[in-house]
């Protein structure tokens, strides 16, 4: 009587849309910027949050002033940003963030957290300003779970998930993000990073699926 164990199928990833294949595709809908709020005064902060405890998924980034050098200090991140399915808000971290609000809405386990690469931000976040992220679902896992075996950025993931291009711009992705005021097309940027996300994450259904 044979002992072998039948082979287990061999699992077929998903080739992930070419550079080519996504610039063919019609622009992602993205936020207007009137609808992409940087928060400056508490009346600010106290808006933002009245709106974000309302949702129980939040559309999460975060940008950092690039490194150039090997050896160039990493000190971010300098801006996050936090979407619902209707408006996006940026958060500038300087000398004195506002970690009242951070807190309750970054450590919060109820407000679900949705984005890409939300490890690195775990360990930044911590760093930076002794806040633990909370309950939060990283898109890229949930990529995999969908058969791409490849790493998949937001920008993938729009295509596959709306059939729709992000747009991104290698300047504003470069840009001192540390700035004191950050320019129109960083804040349409970062509003539509958090924005697109959520988007993605609707679009897929996973809406359903357990935080992590």
């Amino acid at each position: 009587m044979s002992t072998d164990q039948p082979a287990k199928p061999k699992r077929r990833y998903v080739e992930r849309p070419s550079k080519e294949e996504i610039r063919q595709l019609p622009p992602f809908d993205a936020l207007p910027l009137q609808r992409i709020h940087v928060l400056c005064t508490p009346e600010d902060f106290a808006l933002a949050l009245a709106q974000l405890r309302n949702e129980p998924f939040i559309g999460f980034d975060t940008e950092s002033k690039p490194c150039f050098t090997s050896d160039a200090p990493r000190t971010g991140p300098h801006v996050l940003q936090f979407a619902t399915r209707d408006q996006a808000f940026i958060v500038q971290l300087n000398a004195e963030p506002p970690l009242d609000f951070l807190r309750e809405v970054i450590e919060s386990q109820r407000m679900v957290k949705v984005g890409f690469g939300l490890k690195s931000d775990r360990g930044s976040l911590q760093r930076k300003l002794g806040l633990k992220l909370g309950t939060a679902i990283d898109l890229a896992s949930g990529m995999r779970r969908l058969g791409y075996k490849q790493a998949v950025g937001v920008r993938t993931a729009v295509a596959i998930a709306l059939g729709r291009q992000l747009r991104k711009s290698k300047a504003v992705t470069t840009s001192n993000w540390a700035a004191t005021h950050l320019s129109e097309n960083q804040v349409q940027y970062a509003g539509e990073d958090a924005f697109a996300a959520l988007a993605v994450f609707y679009a897929l259904g996973l809406d359903t699926a357990p935080p992590t």
